[in-house]
């Protein structure tokens, strides 16, 4: 078994069962572990630390998988973790009927760079770090013990994987997923793009945000921007808003949305849709002193990395500005972050200064976070990625 040593005083996150062990913390590496195989972590003391999966080509040098106790990482120890994760989501009563969940988390789920979600009878499947890669066959047969009726595809792509030394992969595994696959969300269905569509194909993680917004609607009119195939405007239409504005630059994802406002026979006179950047057709709202009752702000991740925050909080602060600008005495803002790197804090901070900037002033009232089938363990606060704001805006 091959060893990573730490520096002195280096091992206190691990102590924490902090799952990540940094390049800089390493000392030494005895032995010669391949991409993704287990590895001890030890103490500059040489106490054992923890089991974890070793990443040369990482930043996040080793992931831990066991802490403290002499478990050894292996095939058993994969299954359980697998079976656990799914027994989980069962208790939570997920999914709903043809519906989705996050089966598996990756680190939250004691599982280190594996997603896996369940989109109605079938499952998709990112293998982002070489420690799920060198656990790929176990976690496929596992996957299909547990959902034996399920097709499994693949869609291993992306930044996170590049940073560990892997090329994109994506295809079915087991099965063929249906073309315009449809997802079940609280007595709407929606179209999962599993082989083109983002991430898995679905936005999981919106599921419950989108259908607290559709109680929010009723008689009002909501500017939807970065609206993607449209899941808060599917579900702002059901909830009786008088007239839902969408903007997207995507002209396929809004193809999509025609599709789902169709598929759940919504009234498409009460929905303008708009194709092109959000930033540049909010400008030309104000510019045109053109003004909403709700305004949902959903962007794509504006920053990977620490050193791209600086540039996201400004990216942030202009949309928000824009939208506060936007909004009429006393409607309300729902705004998102996904950035993992933005600080829940710091979000509210620039959403403050974009309030204050526009003149405005906003209460909060609620915070809303991913929700549990993309659980956050304590002592692991980088998974915790989704922010959201509910302000009510005088």
């Amino acid at each position: 078994m091959a060893v990573l040593h730490l520096h002195p005083r280096r091992e206190r996150s691990v102590l924490r069962r902090h799952p990540w062990v940094f390049a800089g913390a390493v000392a030494r590496v005895e032995g010669d572990p391949a991409p993704g195989a287990p590895v001890e972590v030890r103490s500059s003391r040489g106490d054992l630390l923890g089991m974890a999966s070793y990443a040369p080509a990482s930043q996040i040098r080793a992931r831990m998988w066991t802490f403290g106790e002499a478990t050894p990482l292996d095939e058993a120890l994969v299954r359980a973790r697998l079976a656990s994760a799914w027994a989980r989501r069962d208790r939570l009563g997920l999914p709903e009927p043809g519906g989705g969940c996050r089966r598996v988390f990756g680190e939250a789920d004691g599982l280190p760079g594996l997603i896996v979600d369940q989109l109605a009878d079938g499952l998709v499947t990112q293998f982002l770090g070489v420690g799920a890669e060198h656990w790929r066959s176990v976690i496929l047969d596992t996957l299909q013990s547990l959902a034996p009726e399920a097709w499994v595809f693949e869609r291993s792509e992306g930044a996170g994987r590049a940073r560990e030394g892997l090329s994109d992969r994506s295809g079915a595994l087991v099965g063929t997923p249906p073309e315009g696959g449809v997802v079940r969300e609280g007595g709407l269905s929606f179209e999962a793009d599993i082989v083109g569509g983002h991430k898995t194909g679905w936005y999981l993680d919106q599921r419950e945000h989108r259908l607290q917004m559709g109680g929010m609607v009723g008689g009002k009119e909501v500017l939807d921007a970065f609206a993607y195939t449209g899941g808060f405007t599917a579900h702002a239409l059901a909830g009786g808003a008088a007239r839902v504005t969408s903007v997207e630059n995507s002209g396929g994802a809004l193809a999509g949305l025609g599709r789902n406002l169709e598929r759940n026979q919504l009234d498409s006179s009460r929905s303008e849709v708009m194709e092109g950047d959000a930033f540049h057709v909010l400008r030309g709202f104000r510019d045109r002193a053109r003004t909403f009752d709700l305004i949902v702000l959903d962007p794509p991740k504006f920053a990977e990395t620490r050193g791209q925050v600086e540039g996201a909080c400004r990216g942030y602060k202009d949309i928000n500005l824009l939208a506060f600008k936007l909004l009429r005495p006393g409607g309300r803002l729902v705004t998102f972050s996904c950035s993992g790197v933005m600080a829940p804090d710091l979000f509210q901070k620039v959403v403050a200064d974009a309030a204050i900037d526009a003149g405005r002033d906003a209460r909060l009232l609620h915070r809303w976070f991913q929700p549990p089938d993309h659980p956050v363990p304590l002592t692991f606060p980088e998974a915790l990625y989704l922010k959201g704001l509910v302000l009510e805006v005088e």
